[in-house]
C-alpha cells in the first residue's frame, strides 16, 4: 500500500508564494450542497487528518440549491474554523465574481464581498482570493487595483484567477506588471485525463512563463475518473449525467489504464487519477472533494503515491 497515516503531508510552494500547500486542495463546493453540516465537520476532520492544509471555496457555492443563498459552503467552513480552531494552520482559499447577489470585478463589488466572504469564514484574511470569472464590463486596470489594494491592506495575501480566456489572462498578467501590482500566483481551470487538450495547448504555456500554480479543477471529470461510471452502471450522484458524457472508447482505455496502475499500487482509481495531474508541469495541487469522509479515503493516497515513467506514459497514451 503506497500511503502512510498522513499522505498528503508532503508540501510543496505555492507558485511563487511564501506558502506551502498539501498536494491535495480539498473543494469545498460540496458543503452545504452534496454534505450536510454535520457531513461536511466529518470531511474536514478527515482531511486534516490526513495532514492536508488547503481549502478552497467561493462565495458562490451553493446558491443554485433551493434554500441556499450562496455563501452557504464559506459558512460552515468558517462555523468549523471556530469549532476546531488552527486557523494560522489552514490555506484557504475563496473566490469572487459568480455570486448573483455580487455578480462581476467592479471594484466596489470585490471590495463588499470580500468583507461578506471575511464575516461567513470567521477570519481577518484569505490566503488566496481569486477573480472567479472575468468581466469586461469593468476596465481590467480597475479591478486589478482593487485587488491590489487587498493585498497591501493585509486582508488577503496573495491573488489568483479562474475562468479567463488565455488571452485576457496574459493580458492580466502584463498589467500587474507593467504597473508593480500583486500578481496573480495561481490559476484555476479545467484540466484532468479526459480535458486535455485545451488547457495543454493553450493554458499550460502561460503557467510556465509566468512561473504560476496551476490548480485543476474537476480534477476526477465530475467524478468519471474515480472509476465508479462503467458501462451498464448506475450511480447516485447529484454529477452522474455529466460524469457519463465520458463512456465510450476513449473513457473505456482510460479506466482501464488506471485500474491496472491503481491495482499494482494497492490504491483507489481516483489516487491515480490525481497523482497523474502532479506530474504534468506547473501543476501545484488539483482541486478535488467528496461528499463524504470514506470518499476523501479514496483521495488521500494521491499525496505518497510514485507513478513511474511507464505509468505516466501509459495514461498519457490512453487519453490522448
Amino acid at each position: 500500500m503506497a500511503t502512510t497515516d498522513a499522505p498528503l503531508t508532503p508540501t510543496r510552494p505555492l507558485g511563487s508564494s511564501d506558502l506551502m500547500v498539501s498536494p491535495l486542495c480539498f473543494g469545498g463546493n460540496v458543503f452545504g450542497w452534496t454534505a450536510d453540516r454535520d457531513t461536511s465537520f466529518e470531511i474536514l476532520d478527515a482531511y486534516i487528518g490526513y495532514g492536508g492544509n488547503f481549502i478552497d471555496t467561493a462565495d458562490a457555492y451553493s446558491h443554485w440549491i433551493p434554500g441556499n443563498t450562496g455563501g452557504d459552503s464559506e459558512r460552515i467552513m468558517g462555523e468549523w474554523l471556530s469549532a476546531r480552531g488552527g486557523r494560522e494552520d489552514l490555506i484557504i482559499a475563496t473566490k469572487v465574481a459568480k455570486l448573483p447577489a455580487r455578480a462581476g470585478l467592479a471594484p466596489d463589488n470585490i471590495r463588499a464581498a470580500l468583507n461578506e466572504s471575511l464575516e461567513r469564514l470567521q477570519t481577518d484574511y484569505i490566503d488566496l482570493y481569486y477573480a472567479h470569472e472575468d468581466d469586461e464590463s469593468v476596465p481590467m486596470l480597475e479591478w486589478l487595483t482593487a485587488f491590489d489594494e487587498l493585498v497591501k491592506a493585509g486582508t488577503v495575501k496573495y491573488l489568483a484567477a479562474s475562468n479567463f480566456t488565455p488571452e485576457r489572462l496574459v493580458e492580466a498578467l502584463e498589467l500587474q506588471r507593467e504597473h508593480d501590482l500583486s500578481p496573480f500566483i495561481a490559476i484555476q481551470d479545467l484540466y484532468n485525463l479526459m480535458e486535455r487538450a485545451e488547457y495543454e495547448r493553450v493554458l499550460a504555456p502561460i503557467v510556465a512563463k509566468y512561473e504560476l500554480a496551476s490548480l485543476p479543477y474537476y480534477a476526477l471529470a465530475k467524478g468519471f475518473l474515480t472509476g465508479k461510471y462503467r458501462p451498464g452502471t448506475t450511480v447516485e450522484s447529484a454529477r452522474a449525467k455529466g460524469a457519463e458524457v465520458y463512456l465510450g472508447e476513449r473513457g473505456d482505455a482510460v479506466i482501464s489504464a488506471l485500474d491496472a496502475i491503481a491495482a499494482a499500487h494497492g490504491v483507489p482509481v481516483a489516487a491515480v487519477s490525481l497523482a497523474w495531474l502532479l506530474t504534468r508541469p506547473g501543476v501545484t495541487a488539483p482541486v478535488a472533494s467528496g461528499r463524504t469522509a470514506a470518499q476523501l479515503a479514496d483521495l488521500a493516497p494521491m499525496g505518497s503515491l510514485e507513478l513511474s515513467a511507464d505509468e505516466v506514459a501509459a495514461l498519457d497514451a490512453a487519453s490522448a
